[in-house]
């Protein structure tokens, strides 16, 4: 994902030059890329006016499980920690404003979304995820796009983001999952450094994964660590969700953070020093309990291992991708690549 910083009024329109540009690569008609424009104008304008600035994020959004392009799309998540919301419903309805405007920015920003998030509260900020379909939406009756019964709020139940040093477009961190059954398999890469040579020792890592996702993480870790050989090298570690047995088996090498939180309780999992592709004393597989209700959360370095207890509480329960937004939000060091992943219990994730 790209970020733009939304902290005086030319940067709106930095922001949806730059939303429209990842709309076009990523296949949106000029319908489509229309509709990215204005709801990335209301977000970052929201963001000036109610936020008091904040940031945008804008990058694909796809399900590794389908093809077709109710499937794929593009995330616009407007990220603040201004006054916040007293009644984040009443926020939603055409013409009400605090503001003295029309009153009209989130209703149309939930309009033209395919899946519309927001979590609001007094002294704690706003975050908004606006997910937009590259095939178009179809209205319902009162004009509302299609959000929760579509498939792209139906899909596995994870999410995540990942933004690259400031200033930077390449991102050194990479991610990607599957899904089969009850299993569900999750690989995250850290490059050494940032920028280019790092964004592609962690691309390497992902096609590496892609081949054979269903091995044992040890055994995928390790021709990892071969394919990685003529590149910088890359923290790597792949978590493997087993609903059915209650159980997760991980394995890492560097300091990717992964942890199981069940409640308020929380597992921290084991990676062995070293940098896949280069330096490295051994692979080793653990095995923790995975809880009804658990959460996974991976991340990079790019976010401090303080984020637990997390600022906000029943985090964890919002959508992932948004839980992952409000994680970076809150504690990304802002010197490095981030990437947060959250993965919950499918029956967990909220439907409204």
């Amino acid at each position: 994902m790209l970020a733009v910083a939304i902290t005086e009024t030319s940067q709106v329109g930095e922001a949806r030059r730059l939303c429209v540009e990842v709309a076009q690569e990523a296949g949106f008609d000029t319908a489509g890329v229309g509709r990215v424009a204005l709801v990335a104008t209301e977000l970052a304008t929201n963001l000036l006016k109610h936020g008091g600035g904040g940031e945008l994020l804008c990058g694909p959004w796809s399900d590794p499980a389908h093809s077709d392009p109710s499937h794929a799309g593009l995330d616009l998540l407007a990220l603040d920690r201004g006054p916040g919301m007293r009644d984040p419903g009443l926020c939603l309805r055409d013409g009400y404003s605090t503001a003295g405007t029309s009153g009209t920015g989130l209703g149309a920003v939930r309009r033209n979304a395919r899946l519309f998030r927001l979590q609001s509260a007094p002294g704690s900020g706003s975050a908004v995820l606006a997910r937009l379909a590259i095939a178009a939406s179809r209205p319902t009756p009162d004009g509302l796009a299609i959000q929760d019964h579509s498939p792209m709020d139906l899909s596995p139940a994870w999410g995540a983001v990942t933004v690259p040093h400031r200033g930077e477009r390449a991102c050194g961190d990479a991610w990607t999952a599957i899904s089969e059954g009850a299993l569900r398999v999750f690989l995250m890469a850290d490059g050494l450094g940032h920028g280019p040579d790092a964004a592609h020792a962690a691309a390497e890592a992902v096609r590496r994964f892609r081949q054979a996702p269903l091995r044992p993480p040890g055994a995928i870790l390790e021709a990892i660590h071969q394919a990685l050989r003529p590149t910088r090298g890359a923290a790597v570690a792949i978590a493997r969700v087993d609903a059915a047995r209650g159980a997760v088996t991980f394995a890492g090498i560097g300091n990717i953070g992964a942890a199981v939180v069940a409640g308020t309780e929380i597992r921290r999992m084991l990676s062995h020093n070293g940098t896949a592709g280069h330096q490295l004393r051994r692979i080793q597989e653990f095995e923790y309990p995975w809880p009804d209700g658990a959460v996974l959360v991976m991340h990079s370095d790019g976010l401090a291992s303080s984020w637990w207890p997390p600022r906000q509480a029943g985090l964890l329960a919002l959508h992932p991708t948004l839980a992952a937004a409000l994680l970076y939000r809150d504690h990304a060091r802002g010197r490095d690549d981030c990437c947060v992943l959250v993965a919950a219990t499918p029956a967990s994730i909220p439907d409204d």
